[in-house]
């Protein structure tokens, strides 16, 4: 009589869809425990459920840290985040146990550029207040003005409008932003990166000059002259100690009065209260977020909500179908090649980290 195999066991801390799912449960050799609905599993059901685990698949807001580890067990073989970042993953613990972790990089590089450059024009044209005249049912006593509402416009003026994008981080999402402010006349591109080396730089440099011809400046500036030279700011570097509040108020006060500022990427980078005083007081015109420090328990009392010139949205840089599958995708393929002991679609080289 031929063994019976035993399956292995993944645990999925929150049901991907029916897109999605069917490449678990279509695997005859796993024993597939999930989490069925669109809310949060919580920490306690993972830490509940994860024991004897061989794989998972987790979302950016769990924490991922050894009290996880030690109850799932020696078994565990890889953590399958769908996220492009993985600063909520305990990486020296990883690295200490030997798990493989595999991210969603790439698929989700268009949505978050078309997002960035919403959440620009957004906080640029007034869109906060604008709004707020229709809902709250102003409009009727509110009465047209030349120059009411007015901030300032996206695309330059004329051929001797010069105007200057600026990057906190240079990755996949930054240069697809790029791509389309370059629609919208840019022709000055300045950034800092996590690299510092020259001829790294020299080489992304050309490189893009040569995609996008019309661009006559690419360079990689120090912190100083990119808040001095930005007209519109995109931070999407990843979160982590070394970007910890990297806007500031020392960085702020440094930006130009019209300029607007997004962060798209992890909410660490800015600091909440410096921002909310810059816009208070004019040190820049706006600024857009897709993310906050301490979300999601942000309310009507966090300062940024209170600020009329911040646009914030909550969390959905990436929430389009196409990004969405695709990253559910990524995240069921790492997980599967993770137990088969295969190099994974996209994996974090954690002991590099």
């Amino acid at each position: 009589m031929a063994e019976v195999q035993k399956k292995l066991k993944v645990v999925v801390s929150l049901d991907l869809g029916p897109e999605v799912m069917p490449l678990l449960y279509n695997q005859p050799n796993l024993d597939v425990v999930v989490w069925p609905h669109e809310s949060a599993s919580g920490k306690e059901w993972l830490l509940k459920n994860i024991a004897g685990a061989d794989g998972c698949i987790i979302m950016l807001f769990e924490k991922i840290d050894a009290e996880v580890f030690d109850a799932a067990g020696p078994n565990l073989k890889v953590v399958s985040t769908m996220s492009v970042g993985y600063d909520h993953v305990d990486l020296k613990e990883l690295a200490k146990r030997g798990i493989k972790l595999g991210n969603t990089p790439d698929i989700l590089s268009d949505s978050v550029a078309d997002s960035s450059v919403m959440l620009a024009l957004m906080a640029g044209r007034n869109t906060k207040q604008a709004t707020n005249v229709v809902e709250k049912g102003e409009w009727p006593g509110w009465g047209w003005s030349p120059y009411g509402l007015c901030g300032p416009q996206m695309s330059p003026n004329s051929p001797q409008d010069i105007r200057t994008v600026g990057f906190i981080g240079f990755g996949r999402i930054a240069q697809a932003t790029l791509a389309r402010m370059i629609g919208f006349g840019y022709t000055r591109c300045v950034y800092v990166a996590r690299s510092k080396d020259p001829a790294r730089a020299k080489e992304i440099e050309q490189t893009i000059k040569a995609r996008h011809p019309t661009l006559t400046t690419v360079q990689r500036v120090e912190l100083d002259q990119l808040a001095r030279e930005s007209d519109v700011l995109y931070i999407l570097a990843p979160g982590g100690p070394e970007t910890y509040h990297i806007v500031n108020e020392t960085f702020l006060k440094q930006m130009k009065k019209t300029a607007v500022l997004v962060n798209n990427a992890r909410g660490t980078l800015v600091d909440s209260d410096a921002l909310a005083k810059a816009l208070k007081e004019g040190w820049l015109w706006g600024a857009g977020v897709d993310v906050v420090e301490g979300e999601p328990n942000v309310t009507v009392d966090h300062p940024l909500v209170k600020e009329p010139r911040c646009v914030m949205i909550p969390h959905i840089g990436s929430a389009t179908w196409e990004s969405r599958i695709g990253m559910g995708t990524i995240a069921v393929q790492n997980l599967l090649a993770g137990l088969a002991g295969i190099p994974l679609v996209a994996e974090v080289q954690v002991s590099k980290v």
